[in-house]
């Protein structure tokens, strides 16, 4: 019965790269446990409370620069000739690291001049690490939809497990070496990201379009498809995930970094949730690509079959999960942390109704929706986060995934009306 069941699931592709990308998820974060668990007991909370502003303001500025190439490449790389194929990934992860790199070296001006909290970035040091970082980030997110454009979930678990050992032997080697600053946690979290997007670039993505090389000649052609991206995928990637990358920024610029340190551990717990949706949203968005008929149903079931065990554990066990790196992150980060597990079913609920009016080309609507959850979660961010403390950070995200929902219920009520004779 088992094994019937899991030739069904590895039958199904759907299933299959959900679950790899899950499993992507699930090995990461813990894995990340380890990581920031050394990074908390080693390294004092106010340089913890540092890096994890500057690792979020690089995340930030990485979803705001990346101009929407991980989408264009789910779309345009099923089925294209080897010649097309190097200069699209070519063109992409140009386009995006180059404009990462630029908007974030702008950001070691205009940050700080916006929040006094981000002074460290000022300093020459702190300034190169947010370029070098917002970068690498940009460089591993693309590389990612390079993989699930091709259904290859098994390559990015690969990679990503491979990212995830070796911030946490840099850190270790680091910590071993005397170094317990923000400057370990930052360094040991960039370098192997750079180094796996390289290894990436030289010697996986040949594997997935055989005979293909990376080409940066005849990129003028990749403009127009680029400008489409941006003004389309990038803009709906861009109002979804954007509130999750500037919380902590928000955090930071209105209680500083030792509070972002309480909120960011916290968020890290609950994002192995947050992630699911979005994995499962971008698988049902490749199949719908490679011409795969894929009901939003089934997507919905593998979102829930996926989501329930840990958000059980996580409302039962979360303070217990917290003091693990030490009593004070419980209980700053208790009540939070139950509030951002309640956010994740309606979470889900625009994610992937985003993803399926996305496949139709109904981009106007994807934006709206998005739009409405950024504008309610960071607006209510910005307001309760000095009174209610980072408790306020976690409503203001409850409330703007609550929001959305209702919306998308209602606009699937008004189109089923409408289509009705």
């Amino acid at each position: 019965m088992l094994i019937t069941a899991s030739r069904r699931v590895m039958n199904d592709s759907l299933a299959r790269n959900s679950l790899l990308i899950m499993a992507t998820t699930v090995v990461t974060g813990g894995l990340g446990y380890v990581y920031w668990m050394l990074a908390a007991r080693a390294i004092p909370q106010p340089l913890v409370g540092n890096a994890t502003a500057l690792i979020s303001a690089a995340t930030a500025l990485s979803m705001i620069a990346n101009l929407g190439a991980g989408h264009m490449f789910i779309q345009r790389l099923p089925g294209s000739a080897p010649d097309l194929w190097g200069r699209i990934v070519g063109g992409g992860l140009l386009a995006g690291c180059s404009a990462t790199a630029a908007a974030a070296a702008a950001g070691t001006v205009l940050v700080p001049m916006a929040a006094e909290n981000f002074g460290f970035l000022q300093r020459p040091a702190g300034a190169a690490a947010l370029v070098c970082a917002a970068t690498a980030i940009t460089a591993t997110t693309l590389l990612d939809n390079v993989y699930v454009a091709h259904r290859a979930g098994h390559g990015m678990f690969v990679r990503n497990l491979a990212l995830a050992l070796g911030k946490i032997g840099a850190l270790a080697a680091m910590l071993s070496l005397g170094a317990h600053a923000a400057g370990a946690v930052v360094l040991s979290w960039t370098v192997p990201t750079l180094l796996v997007s390289v290894v990436t670039v030289l010697a996986g993505l040949g594997r997935l379009r055989p005979g293909a090389r990376l080409r940066l000649t005849g990129l003028s052609t990749e403009l127009p498809h680029l400008r489409a991206a941006l003004t389309g995928h990038h803009l709906i990637n861009l109002t979804q995930a954007g509130p999750a990358a500037l919380l902590p920024v928000l955090v930071t610029a209105r209680l500083g970094p030792g509070a972002n340190a309480h909120f960011y551990l916290a968020w890290m717990t609950a994002s192995m949730l947050f992630m699911v949706s979005p994995a499962v949203a971008s698988a049902l968005y490749a199949e719908r690509t490679n011409a795969a008929r894929v009901g939003l149903r089934r997507a919905a079931i593998v979102v829930l079959s996926m989501v329930g065990a840990p958000a059980a554990l996580l409302l039962t066990e979360g303070d217990q999960i917290l003091a693990l790196f030490s009593a004070a992150y419980a209980a700053e980060g208790g009540l939070l942390l139950k509030i951002l597990v309640l956010a994740a079913i309606p979470d889900a609920i625009t994610n992937l109704a985003v993803a399926h009016w996305r496949s139709h080309g109904q981009f106007r609507l994807c934006r709206r929706l998005n739009v409405a959850r950024a504008v309610t979660c960071l607006a209510l961010s910005w307001l309760l986060l000095p009174g209610a403390g980072v408790t306020g950070a976690g409503v203001a995200w409850l409330a703007g995934q609550a929001v959305s929902a209702v919306l998308v219920v209602a606009v699937a009520l008004s189109l089923r009306k409408a289509s009705r004779p």
